[in-house]
């Protein structure tokens, strides 16, 4: 069976036809020949931002060329309705209205608006974060105690963690702290990849009178999902992570019927209060990336969100499921296909200082020449995150497998 999947990106295009094949096929080297990824290393952190397709990157460099050519009699006379059709085409992509997106610079921006403008918190209510939580989340978070007047209430993820056991360790809090109005969730984490099942429970503190605000940062183009299966009346959203957007693209989602319940930006006098794009004022970005996210959704529409999601499970369980069977590895992901897609953290068993995983993750990179990254903030310590993408094959994977066979073997060395 043959399937043409076609993406024109004006001057740039990409078209070309591949049979349906199994996510570990090595003919997925086509989708990965589209991306012009370093040599200099084997590339596993690919969760920092996401790579342009060669195509997106085409039609980047020539909106780039546009608009340095053009400048102002441009931007202030064609490029505005351009803006508004690729805003609307977000919210196609996304699952909801144009008027439930505005642009951000990213997900940081827009989960910044979401958090500090949230105004339905009095004095003596409570908010609730975690640990698996970005680092700027949970500060915005922790700072409504002076902003707001709330009591700040930190949970400890479960681990190892279960689908039903995330939803439990959330009712629990929700138990043990009646007064809180108002809870972040992240949809996958950075720290581990785990992902939440926020859904249930968003519509869980719902119930109880609790708004979620949800960071879906690293879940928008890694999980095949469209917003409205949150269940989330406030999500903050990235384009140039798992999109492959040009950097300095993201996204605010506030649900029809709740733009009340967050507070106008007093840098934005263009729109009025009914108006979603006046919660968050960027400055002038960078017109060029917001330009060419048309070019990243056809790229990805040419690979089809459910096939990717396939394939990033499959280099993430290429190298866990060994990993899995050697004595002295700590895998913090759950293997439970709800709970993960690409990214996964492991640490060696009981080195869970930074300085441990520091100097593990310079191991694989000086000796083994694998790029990774270690990560903090988990209640249970650090550890050393992996992140496969397109442009990754199963035998950059396979070297991660075998360097980490010798290090246990060997013990960490620098």
């Amino acid at each position: 069976m043959e399937m043409t999947r076609r993406s024109l990106l004006g001057s740039a295009a990409f078209a070309t036809t591949i049979p349906a094949f199994a996510a570990t096929d090595e003919r997925w080297a086509q989708i990965a020949a589209q991306y012009d990824v370093t040599r200099k290393v084997v590339q596993l952190e690919h969760g920092n931002w996401g790579m342009m397709a060669n195509p997106v990157l085409a039609a980047y460099r020539a909106w780039i060329k546009r608009v340095n050519r053009d400048t102002s009699f441009y931007a202030r006379r064609q490029m505005p309705g351009e803006l508004e059709a690729i805003r609307v085409r977000v919210a196609r992509e996304m699952g909801v209205a144009p008027g439930e997106i505005a642009f951000t610079r990213n997900a940081t921006e827009a989960m910044r608006a979401l958090i500090l403008g949230y105004n339905r918190l009095r004095p003596g209510d409570a908010v609730l974060h975690a640990d698996l939580d970005y680092d700027s989340m949970q500060a915005c978070v922790e700072s409504l105690k002076a902003r707001r007047g709330v009591e700040v209430i930190k949970i400890a993820l479960p681990q190892p963690a279960s689908h039903q056991a995330l939803i439990d360790a959330y009712a629990a809090a929700l138990a043990a702290h009646p007064r809180v109005r108002m809870m972040l969730l992240t949809h996958v984490s950075h720290r581990t990849g785990l992902i939440l099942p926020v859904a249930e429970i968003s519509a869980m503190a719902r119930s109880k009178g609790v708004d979620a605000i949800v960071d879906a940062a690293h879940s928008v183009g890694q999980i095949d999902f469209r917003l409205p299966d949150l269940d989330a009346d406030f999500i903050g959203i990235n384009l140039h992570k798992w999109i492959g957007a040009p950097l300095g693209v993201g996204a605010v989602c506030i649900r029809r019927g709740r733009l009340a319940d967050i507070d106008v930006d007093p840098a934005e006098p263009d729109f009025g209060p009914d108006d979603i794009r006046a919660r968050v004022h960027t400055g002038t970005p960078d017109y060029s990336a917001q330009l060419a996210v048309p070019a990243a959704f056809d790229f990805q529409a040419s690979v089809g969100l459910a096939a990717k999601q396939a394939r990033l499970k499959a280099l993430r369980d290429r190298w866990v499921r060994p990993a899995r069977e050697i004595p002295g590895i700590d895998i913090l992901t759950p293997d439970d296909r709800r709970c993960y897609s690409a990214i996964t953290s492991f640490r060696l068993s009981g080195r869970t200082s930074h300085a441990d995983n520091v100097a593990l993750a310079r191991l694989l990179l000086e000796k083994y020449g694998i790029f990774t990254v270690h990560r903090d903030g988990l209640a249970s310590g650090s550890c050393v995150r992996v992140t496969p993408a397109l442009a990754t094959s199963l035998a950059d994977v396979d070297r991660l497998s075998a360097a980490l066979r010798e290090i246990v073997r060997t013990g960490l060395r620098t």
